[in-house]
Formats: structure tokens, sequence, C-alpha cells
């Protein structure tokens, strides 16, 4: 047996390697598609209306919005003027950011000074308006079982999660909420130019005789609270820790979301007369509205 004859017995046999399911045109198709049934814990649930439990007294159809927001995670939708928006605490780690823009005026937004100040009030709950600075009211705080939100110190900012954890952009495994605010904002045709500061639930912050803001952080799993969209809004969501969270680790747990028709607070109820400045509030968004020809 010549040497070239033997080599040839002896080699093992060559082994081509497996096409990727994604080598070609078709197999990507393929691969994607079989993606569809996928499953994971944070997710939007499509069609609304198929979300698992819809709160007491809604009918299915009248889901428009269901959906799990990882923390360091962000989501947005237009909202009619009636529907209510209901976000949950489902670990005791969520802290969730809120923007709201008039749907089709965004330079009409949320001013979180007027909110407080014309209230007389820093601490959100049961009954706040959240007020644009035209004096009208974007949504109403009709229920709460949290206590523990914050209208005075904003979201986390680029700078400050660097500094913390070490990065804040919005691809890192601790993004800043304002970079995941500037992603939603793009997404409705907004610029870093409209992000105002914003109001956060679930993680709370009151202030000290001596004027510090002090962190009292959650209740635990399950707070909810209930916004009422008074116009029609744009919003905008991000799941972030809360800035004065004082845990080394970038923590934030899932936050739910969902939103169905209901009605918007009108003249005679017990919202729209509760204080004499939410009255005049609800007055100049019906004067609005009306002359729109909306209300």
């Amino acid at each position: 047996m010549t040497a070239t004859a033997s080599a040839t017995a002896t080699a093992a046999p060559s082994s081509k390697p497996k096409p990727s399911s994604t080598s070609t045109t078709y197999r990507a198709r393929d691969h994607a598609r079989a993606q569809a049934g996928t499953e994971v814990d944070a997710m939007p649930v499509l069609p609304a209306s198929g979300c698992p439990a819809p709160p007491e007294g809604v009918a299915a159809e009248d889901v428009v919005w269901a959906e799990t927001v990882a923390g360091g995670n962000y989501t947005h939708k237009v909202l009619a003027r009636g529907t209510e928006l209901r976000l949950t605490d489902l670990t005791g780690d969520a802290c969730a950011h809120l923007l709201l823009h008039c749907a089709d005026r965004p330079w009409e937004r949320l001013n979180t000074a007027d909110t407080v100040k014309v209230f007389w009030n820093a601490y959100l709950g049961k009954g706040h308006l959240l007020l644009s600075d035209q004096g009208r009211v974007l949504a109403s705080v009709t229920r709460d079982t949290s206590g523990r939100h914050d209208a005075l110190t904003g979201t986390s900012s680029l700078a400050r999660n660097t500094a913390r954890y070490g990065d804040g952009t919005a691809q890192s495994a601790s993004p800043a909420g304002r970079e995941l605010f500037k992603l939603a904002a793009l997404k409705n045709g907004l610029t870093p130019r409209d992000l105002p500061p914003s109001v956060s639930f679930f993680q709370g912050v009151r202030i000290a005789e001596d004027g510090t803001a002090e962190f009292t952080g959650s209740v635990g799993p399950g707070g909810t609270v209930t916004l009422r969209a008074e116009q029609d809004v744009t919003v905008l969501l991000a799941n972030v820790p809360h800035p004065l969270d004082p845990r080394p680790a970038y923590t934030c747990g899932n936050l739910g979301v969902l939103a169905h028709r209901a009605r918007p607070t009108a003249p005679g109820d017990p919202l729209w007369e509760a204080t004499p400045e939410g009255r005049r509030a609800f007055l100049n968004t019906a004067d609005h509205l009306t002359a729109r020809g909306i209300a």
C-alpha cells in the first residue's frame, strides 16, 4: 500500500458544518416565524382584549392595552380621552416613571410644578390631577393602593447612572430613565426637547423637616395606581430604579400596564367638585375641548 493510499485509508471522514438556521433568506424567515408562539415574562398582549385578567367589571373587548414591562425597559401608547390606565407593581421593585403629552399638540404636556403647587400638595395619590402648563387636566388619579409616589425628583440621567452603575445608555444593563424616554419620544414624533420632568409611581419620597428628600421605597408587590385620561394623551413610561433608591445594584422589577375604555370626569362627579383648584382645571379643560368640538 502506498503512503498516499495508507493516508487515505486511515484519515477520519470529513465532517461539514451543518447549515445555520438563518444561513439563507428562507431559513431566516422560517426561523423568525417559528418564534411567533414564544412567550416571555415581559411582553405586550396582542390583541389587548386577550389579556387573562381584565379588571373587575370591565369587558375584555374594552381592554385596549395590556403589557408587562421588565425593569430597565420602556413602553408608550396613545390613549383616548376617558381611558383608564392601571399600573401595577408586580414584584415590589417596579418604579413607573410617567410623562404625558396631549396627543395632537405635544407642546402641551405634563407640568410637575403646577401639578404640585396648584393643589398645595407634593404627594401624589387618589384624587390628584396631573396638569399641563395650560392649567388643564391631562389625567386624574382615580385609585391608589400604594401611596408611595414622587412628583419632585424626576427620573434618572445618563451621567448619574454612569457614575453609579458604570453605564446609563439605553442599550446597557443599567439604562437611565431619560435615555429610555428619548426612545419612547422618538417613536411618537417627539425629541429630547419635548421631555419635561416626570412623575413616578411605587417608590416613595417624602420631604423631611430640614428640606431633604427621604426615600421611602415600596409597599411591596401588588400595589396599583389608576389614572384616567381627561384628554387624548401620549403616554410615555420608563420602568427604572428611582434615582434615590439606595440599593447598590440596579434593581427594578416588572411593571403591569393595563388600559381600558371608560368615561372622562364630568360635571357633578365627586372628583370634579373635590377642590376649587380642581374644578377650575376641569373647567379650563372642558372649555378647550368644547371650543374644538370634542366635548
